[in-house]
């Protein structure tokens, strides 16, 4: 065979490969994306129950009224406490809280039951909260709680401006209870003892406010 045709023969099989090749790529589907990556316009988490009315509304703002003034209290208290180092021991830390946990309970003196689940929103956040409970997966979310904590509020004597027991294990909320309710700051956080809903003072360890028998039964 000629140089001429050899080289003719060489031009037209990669064309061919290149044909193939490309093709190929048009068919080939695009890389998922990563998962550990939200898309930018991913939608907010919505709520498990909801919207709420009007009334709802309103009432649920007067214990965010008193959230905002409980953490102005706690902010204020723990700025006056000697900061801790960077790399806090243990005892450090708990020292800390339980300083914090004494200021809050001596400015707190006469607080009462009520004062941040107020009687209005009370009877919203049990409507909620049996709402949740009382869904196809309620049994569960509650026996998980339950199994985690099987005890008795009223023989640990629960109350505000009380030492969350250190012989009880923070409960894990169910994220559907997490996304109904009013959020929080991580100063605070919801937590169960037994069937009763608190407020935990993350920092200094205390029960800021409470609902007996928040979980149906």
């Amino acid at each position: 065979m000629r140089d001429g045709a050899k080289l003719f023969c060489l031009l037209v099989g990669a064309a061919v490969i290149g044909v193939a090749a490309t093709a190929c790529r048009e068919k080939a589907p695009p890389p998922a994306p990563a998962t550990s990556a939200s898309p930018a316009d991913a939608p907010p988490t919505k709520r498990v129950v909801g919207p709420l009315s009007e009334s709802d509304a309103k009432a649920l703002e007067t214990m965010n009224d008193g959230i905002k003034r409980y953490l102005e209290l706690h902010q204020r208290l723990e700025k006056s406490l000697p900061p801790l180092p960077k790399e806090a021991t243990p005892k450090q830390i708990d020292d800390n809280q339980r300083a914090l946990e004494q200021l809050v309970r001596k400015e707190r003196a006469g607080a009462k039951q009520g004062e941040i689940f107020t009687a209005e929103a009370r009877p919203v956040i049990l409507r909620l909260l049996a709402t949740v409970f009382g869904g196809p997966d309620g049994k569960n979310l509650k026996a998980s709680i339950m199994d985690e904590n099987p005890v008795d509020p009223v023989k640990l004597k629960v109350a505000v401006n009380a030492r969350y027991p250190d012989t009880v294990p923070l409960t894990t909320i169910p994220p559907e209870v997490l996304q109904t309710l009013p959020k929080l700051t991580e100063d605070l956080e919801y937590r169960f003892v037994g069937d009763w809903l608190i407020l935990l003072d993350t920092h200094a360890h205390l029960i800021a406010d409470y609902i007996p028998d928040a979980l149906p039964k």
